[in-house]
């Protein structure tokens, strides 16, 4: 996670009065000690999950008032036990699991004005990257790709980069304003790409597209494709 923030600050030029502007939002897995102290000594705000589970167990018990958060879950407010070198509020979390209680805990330098706000805003985190893994997984069928070399799982990944990307473009681009608009990665490779047909080259450029004319979707496609060969891919 280090060295990713600093490589946004060198490409954003982050000066520390603009790093207090800037909150870092963190998932369970990377919401550790280390990780929130280095980040707090660095200027910036912090809205994450603890990292430690048998933590959230413990400090559960210093809850001294539940409040209901949603169905079978409520949230408790604590004092930091843990010195992070600035202020924060910590929140804790209880929940039901098949009739046992489970805790998790939050740790936020900002300020809401309920314990269920504090929530929500961790909640209410952009989605983006999780639906991008989502797709990427079933349409790409990245997990049904594992390659045992470090080097050549590198490659994996980098390839499955490229790939989203290329779609994505494809997506806004070509699919903008048809039926297949609305759809996930997934169903594009599914039931567009693996429309039967063929492009007919000459001197690397596409002459003509011939796709199978009783696919359902072919016709469709078509306008697609030459409008996607029109787009100007320099912009």
């Amino acid at each position: 996670m280090m060295p990713a923030v600093l490589n946004t600050e060198t490409s954003l030029d982050l000066a520390k009065e603009h790093r207090k502007q800037t909150v870092y939002r963190l998932d369970g897995g990377s919401g550790t000690d280390e990780n929130l102290i280095w980040l707090l000594n660095r200027g910036y705000q912090i809205l994450a999950k603890g990292y430690s589970g048998k933590r959230a167990n413990v400090w559960a018990r210093s809850v001294s008032r539940w409040d209901s958060y949603g169905k079978d879950s409520w949230l408790g407010s604590i004092a930091s036990p843990i010195d992070f070198g600035r202020p924060v509020h910590i929140l804790v979390k209880k929940w039901l699991k098949k009739g046992r209680p489970k805790h998790s805990y939050y740790v936020t330098t900002l300020s809401f004005p309920s314990k269920k706000a504090f929530m929500d805003a961790y909640n209410y985190r952009g989605a983006a990257e999780v639906e991008q893994f989502r797709e990427d997984k079933s349409g790409l069928h990245l997990s049904a790709r594992r390659k045992q070399k470090f080097q050549a799982q590198k490659a994996i990944i980098l390839l499955n980069d490229l790939a989203h990307d290329l779609l994505a473009d494809f997506r806004v681009h070509a699919l903008a304003q048809s039926s297949f608009a609305r759809w996930g990665l997934k169903r594009i490779v599914r039931d567009l790409l693996a429309i039967p047909g063929r492009f007919v080259f000459h001197d690397s450029q596409v002459k003509r597209i011939d796709l199978q004319q009783t696919h359902p979707y072919a016709e469709e496609m078509i306008v697609c494709l030459e409008k996607y060969l029109k787009h100007d891919f320099d912009e």
